[in-house]
């Protein structure tokens, strides 16, 4: 069928936001900025180039995930320490906040907990805003790279794409053969990477990161964490990705406790209410 002769106006309706944010439980910025002010240092790690790596942060805790010695994006999984089965959500995040993620939005989690399980609190990439091309930083649209897509396009084995650091790193955290950590790998955020859709295909792309050494992506953990943090392969993903060309640089991990009362009557967020029955009788 051809094109009908209301097509103009079909395309001129006006959207509506699926999800007005204004009706979500808003984080208390003031109260956490102020008690990081305070906090101290009690962790930290050094995420190799080309590898991932597993880190803690305790509920009421802070973390920071900072660019050093070169412009880097990270794959950044994460989990409720306690229950892995409750994993970040990227797609219902994506939904709520938008393509790309900056301070005062939340790392929503998996049904049927459905809550947050962090909350940025800083971004110095922050005045990037959106560019021209449509771009931004902080994803939540790329799954991330790994070597099945790569073996369907070029008919690689790659081995270091971050689909694979992560299911490496897991499974050395927790001490089970890979076969069994790989199916917790999960979507991503996809710190410090600039990406958007192209508006004549809707394509994902991506193009150089405007990272630089000492650029960092901070976060209060509203519930216990367990973190995953792949070095992309990538670099900055200027170029490609899921390949050894790029120049790549770590990133670094901290972890910094505030003092006990710093964070007043906060408490760690609950499951979500809904009562599971889904109209079952």
């Amino acid at each position: 069928m051809g094109e009908p002769e209301d097509a103009a106006t079909r395309r001129a309706i006006a959207p509506v936001i699926c999800y007005p944010v204004e009706d979500l439980p808003q984080p208390d910025l003031q109260l956490y900025q102020t008690a990081r002010l305070r906090a101290q240092k009690t962790d930290e790690v050094l995420v190799d180039p080309r590898e991932a790596s597993m880190f803690h942060a305790p509920a009421g805790h802070f973390f920071r995930i900072t660019s050093v010695e070169g412009p880097q994006v990270g794959d950044f999984n994460l989990w409720n320490a306690q229950d892995l089965s409750e994993r970040f959500y990227s797609g219902k995040t994506r939904a709520l906040h938008g393509t790309h993620l900056t301070v005062g939005d939340r790392m929503w989690s998996s049904f049927p907990n459905m809550r947050p399980m962090a909350t940025i609190i800083e971004d110095t990439l922050g005045w990037y805003g959106i560019d021209a091309f449509g771009g931004s930083v902080h994803d939540v649209i790329g799954t991330r790279c790994d070597p099945y897509t790569g073996n369907l396009l070029t008919g690689s084995q790659y081995h270091h794409c971050c689909h694979s650091n992560l299911t490496r790193a897991l499974a050395d955290h927790l001490e089970i053969p890979r076969v069994e950590a790989e199916p917790m790998i999960h979507d991503v955020l996809n710190v410090f990477m600039c990406t958007g859709f192209t508006r004549d295909t809707g394509q994902y792309f991506m193009k150089a990161s405007p990272v630089r050494p000492g650029d960092y992506l901070e976060f209060f953990a509203e519930i216990d964490l367990l973190g995953g943090l792949s070095a992309c392969p990538g670099g900055d993903c200027s170029s490609e990705h899921s390949s050894d060309a790029a120049a790549c640089y770590p990133l670094l991990v901290e972890v910094f406790e505030p003092p006990v009362g710093a964070l007043g009557e906060w408490c760690s967020p609950g499951p979500n209410g809904y009562d599971g029955s889904h109209g079952a009788t």
